[in-house]
């Protein structure tokens, strides 16, 4: 997990003369979506994980003066990987890292300022993209999510499973737009998640300098 951080820590480091990263010290909590199956977090200025045959989510909610937010850029790494699997397969889509971004309507974003994330989660206005390493996808597929509400999650597959250290750059009103049509409402959370309960391996992992803008 030092090497992880340390590495992830460098890229961001490159990264902060243009902005300042997300802080992953403050706000952060794990919300487990198994009574038995929980990940390892490390919560600072990046967030490490560790997934061993588990899964859960590390969630925050995001400031008023950045709900208006158009995109988003971080650098993550992987040192050790899950197999690839198909992300549209429930049960069977385990993933290294996913990078969640959590819209409401602007209309109906005051009201849910205080809410958790399973209550998001399980609101059927909300919609929820998130930014996948694993499987085996091309990059920029747009996949539909077998959980939920029918229609109110994708994943965006950005690196198939394997290891390295990248950074990316996402613009998420295009991407709301070509997952759900329309504009994007108001960004109200983030969340981040390994799993690797399906194939039952490790996966080792970080994420940070993560920017909104």
């Amino acid at each position: 997990m030092r090497f992880l951080l340390s590495t992830v820590l460098a890229l961001t480091t490159a990264m902060s003369a243009q902005a300042g990263p997300v802080n992953f010290a403050n706000g952060w909590q794990e919300q487990r979506l198994s009574l038995f199956s929980s990940n390892d977090y490390s919560f600072g200025q990046n967030l490490g994980l560790v997934s061993e045959g588990s899964v859960s989510i590390a969630w925050s909610r995001v400031n008023r003066a950045e709900w208006g937010t158009d995109g988003a850029s971080w650098n993550w790494t992987v040192e050790q990987s899950v197999p690839a699997t198909d992300l549209s397969i429930k049960g069977g889509d385990d993933r290294n890292i996913s990078l969640y971004f959590v819209f409401v309507p602007e209309a109906l974003a005051p009201g849910l300022e205080g809410a958790n994330i399973r209550s998001l989660l399980g609101n059927e206005d909300v919609r929820i993209m998130q930014y996948a390493w694993g499987g085996n996808h091309a990059r920029g597929q747009v996949i539909r999510s077998p959980y939920g509400p029918s229609g109110q999650g994708v994943t965006i597959a950005l690196r198939q499973a394997g290891t390295g250290s990248f950074s990316e750059s996402v613009d998420l009103a295009a991407d709301y737009a070509r997952a759900f049509g329309g504009e994007k409402g108001a960004l109200v959370g983030l969340a981040v998640s390994g799993d690797s309960d399906d194939t039952d391996t490790v996966i080792r992992a970080a994420i940070g300098g993560l920017t909104l803008r």
